[in-house]
């Protein structure tokens, strides 16, 4: 069984219930990429495998630069099922400050306690951060945005086609939130995945592309 977790800039902890991954750190840098690797607990660093049957992930499918207010506003520590057994929650303490987890409830107060303590990850304005869990041929996005104003629409291009993810964020003007995208079981990572996330009025606030290793073809192959 493959599980791999790539972990966007802005985690301040995830719980991996006992099971070994790598975590990748991705923040753009103003329209740009940059990319960092850390070891994850109990973990080894390996390209991530692309699905052997893509299929559409969930979400709506868009072809254009249109907007749609899908900002869900969550209490602090508020557990959200976000897909594939995961939990996500935001927390007022430190910046940019989330977590991911699995492993069911228990874990996720593990986490969130775990979290309390730790400053966070301060991307830069208007920005947004990005990662990914794949597990057995399905995946998951995460990340995080930094804005001035809540963004109408992330949209998150795969090989599949442009899908947009689900906006969190808590009450009042914090001045960033989370989103999160179940592809379900599909093979974007074969290819770049581009993230874009978008003013209300349409505008591009910020771009951010993940690059993945591309699996090595069997000599003699076309």
């Amino acid at each position: 069984m493959s599980k791999q977790r790539f972990v966007a800039a802005g985690v301040a902890a995830v719980a991996l219930a006992g099971l070994g991954g790598t975590a990748f750190a991705l923040q753009s840098q103003g329209q740009s990429q940059g990319q960092s690797q850390s070891q994850g607990p109990g973990g080894d660093r390996g390209a991530a495998r692309p699905a052997a049957a893509p299929e559409r992930p969930a979400g709506t499918e868009t072809t254009g630069p249109r907007t749609s207010s899908v900002v869900r506003v969550v209490r602090p520590y508020e557990p959200v099922e976000i897909g594939q057994g995961a939990l996500m929650g935001l927390l007022p303490e430190g910046r940019q400050n989330y977590v991911v987890s699995w492993g069911g409830p228990e874990a996720f107060r593990e986490s969130v306690e775990a979290a309390k303590g730790i400053v966070g990850d301060d991307i830069r304005p208007n920005t947004i951060s990005g990662g990914y869990h794949f597990d057995d041929g399905e995946v998951l996005f995460t990340g995080a945005f930094r804005t001035d104003v809540v963004p109408g629409r992330i949209a998150v291009r795969t090989v599949d086609g442009t899908f947009d993810a689900k906006m969190l964020r808590l009450p009042g003007d914090p001045g960033w939130g989370a989103y999160h995208l179940d592809a379900g079981r599909t093979d974007a990572l074969s290819s770049d995945v581009v993230v874009t996330a978008y003013a209300p009025d349409g505008g591009v606030i910020d771009t951010l592309t993940m690059t993945f290793p591309r699996t090595p073809r069997t000599p003699g192959t076309p």
